[in-house]
């Protein structure tokens, strides 16, 4: 079968090769792009668009668009997912991105962190898994999936973890998502996973994000997150960051393909 490109109109004509795409600047036309026909391979298709920019220059393009698909969803409560390795500040973003919104709209967004989802230490102690707290496996990541269904569909008020750093372990009850919230904003390292229960996660999101920042930034960073926490030497801090969150952030990064749009973040440490 042949293909096609726009007519002598200017209207672009599609058939089963064809797709519409963004002409121009990914940066300036992210939201508001003029659309050309080009022949694109099914692998092509598949590759997120990614950009080069500052976190603050991140939420701006982000805002316009989840407001819009608020706006558009009839009522309907919508995901946002912000997924990214450890380091990375993806928390401290959705953090900032929830504000926003509900300065816009007062109490329309809530946030729904991943890290509440923790196992229990005491149980990743009994499984001998205390060297490994914070891969994959040492979250319930099944309940994680069936709490974002339910969110989306509740009506009522819902109660869900949190995890506190201080402590090393999951807090009940952490944070509340009213029912007038329409925009969840869930932040996680593995939103985008594959494996195990962590593949149900993606059908619960209606946008994916996914934030990048370099492997060494993200070793300085968590040496300092560690340090500040003061829980353990210096010399654990290290050798935990090398055997356990650096191979966790290129698990994360294998993932990133899945996401809607990828950010790589300009920053100064």
């Amino acid at each position: 079968m042949g293909t096609r490109g726009p007519t002598t109109g200017g209207e672009p004509v599609i058939d089963d090769q064809w797709e519409v795409r963004r002409q121009g600047s990914p940066a300036a036309n992210q939201f508001k792009p003029y659309m050309i026909a080009v022949e694109v391979t099914k692998e092509e298709a598949d590759v997120p668009e990614t950009i080069r920019l500052t976190p603050t220059e991140m939420l701006s393009r982000l805002m316009p668009h989840i407001l819009e698909m608020e706006s558009q969803a009839d009522g309907k409560r919508i995901a946002i997912g912000i997924a990214g390795g450890p380091g990375t500040g993806k928390s401290t973003l959705a953090a900032e991105l929830v504000a926003m919104l509900n300065a816009v709209r007062p109490g329309s967004s809530a946030l729904v962190p991943m890290d509440g989802f923790h196992m229990k230490h005491a149980k990743i102690e009994a499984m001998g898994q205390t060297e490994f707290k914070g891969a994959p496996h040492t979250f319930e990541g099944a309940a994680f999936v069936s709490f974002l269904h339910h969110l989306k569909h509740a009506r009522e008020a819902v109660n869900g973890p949190g995890y506190s750093r201080k402590i090393e372990d999951t807090v009940d009850d952490a944070f509340t998502v009213d029912p007038e919230v329409r925009v969840l904003v869930v932040e996680g390292n593995y939103l985008l996973l594959t494996e195990g229960p962590w593949a149900g996660v993606k059908a619960q999101l209606d946008y994916a994000v996914f934030v990048h920042v370099p492997r060494d930034t993200v070793r300085e960073r968590l040496m300092k997150r560690h340090g500040e926490e003061g829980l353990f030497t210096a010399e654990r801090n290290k050798a935990h960051i090398e055997r356990n969150d650096l191979p966790n952030y290129d698990l994360v990064e294998s993932s990133r393909e899945r996401a809607d749009v990828v950010f790589e973040l300009e920053v100064s440490g």
